[in-house]
């Protein structure tokens, strides 16, 4: 009889605590009846009636797009961020730059977005720009706020990297640029694509934000489930929720599923590589021996 562990214990009721809400939601997004606290029978209405909820559709297509234009420049601008943090050892401003990189993450939502806003109503009288606020603004915001999370992530992958295969490269004659496109990314993908799912859950997930930069005709879901929630749960939320739910499973098990393939391909080179020095090693000593 195996013994008590206290560790395997919370973990299983920290992941039930986490998981069986999901569970309820999926399965609720099935009930046939309008009250979402009523059993009504298995149905699947509620997910067919959502093409006929053209503000709820809207709401889901503006948030999808949203964030994969918030994923894409915060994967770009914190991968910069982190090479300047990791390569550039010593330069004026270090610190500063540093402390205003990771300030997002520590900063209230609330303050972040007043401070938005009131930069976008400046701008809007100083240069004209923008003249309203909308999509252009919460990608300016959620890009802002997601840049700090990836800066963090990819960093900790360049400062464990190892440097000897790029070092190498540059002594052969590559340039720095050839070094980084062909030599570094490959080996930071993981962290990159790691950093890519969390600044598109992040937009996808941000409220707070989005209620401050955002304008007539750019609510995002979140905006959209939270104004129609305080009037009750309508079935349909919870359908929206379980197909946002599957894709975002399924998207995290691909990234997971690709990051492990590559990993080990770079297992292999690094062992093919090691057998290779082996083998012009003893070649040189050969004639010695």
């Amino acid at each position: 009889m195996k013994k008590f562990s206290f560790s395997r214990f919370m973990l299983i009721v920290g992941l039930l605590f986490i998981y069986v809400p999901m569970l309820v939601l999926v399965l609720y997004s099935f009930n046939a009846s309008r009250l979402v606290t009523v059993w009504g029978g298995w149905s699947t209405k509620w997910y067919a009636g959502l093409l006929d909820n053209q503000q709820l559709m809207s709401a889901v297509l503006r948030s999808l797009e949203i964030a994969t234009y918030t994923a894409i420049a915060a994967t770009a601008l914190g991968t910069l961020a982190a090479l300047v943090l990791t390569r550039i050892k010593h330069f004026r401003g270090r610190t500063l730059f540093g402390g205003m990189v990771t300030a997002p993450l520590v900063m209230p939502e609330v303050i972040t977005g007043l401070s938005l806003l009131l930069l976008f109503v400046a701008m809007a009288q100083l240069i004209g720009w923008p003249m309203e606020r909308g999509v252009v603004t919460i990608w300016i915001a959620h890009t802002t706020f997601s840049t700090a999370y990836v800066a963090v992530i990819v960093s900790s992958r360049l400062r464990e990297l190892d440097r000897s295969m790029e070092e190498a490269a540059m002594d052969l004659g590559a340039k720095p640029w050839k070094v980084f496109f062909l030599i570094t990314i490959p080996m930071i993908v993981p962290s990159l694509a790691a950093g890519f799912m969390m600044a598109f859950a992040l937009s996808l997930d941000d409220l707070v934000l989005a209620s401050f930069v955002s304008g007539p005709g750019s609510t995002t879901l979140p905006m959209e489930i939270f104004s129609a929630v305080r009037l009750g749960v309508k079935p349909e939320i919870n359908a929206v929720a379980s197909l946002i739910l599957l894709a975002v499973s399924l998207a995290t098990f691909l990234v997971w599923f690709f990051t492990r393939s590559t990993e080990e391909k770079r297992k292999q080179s690094v062992a093919k590589l090691e057998a290779l020095e082996r083998a012009s090693a003893a070649v040189r000593l050969g004639p010695e021996v």
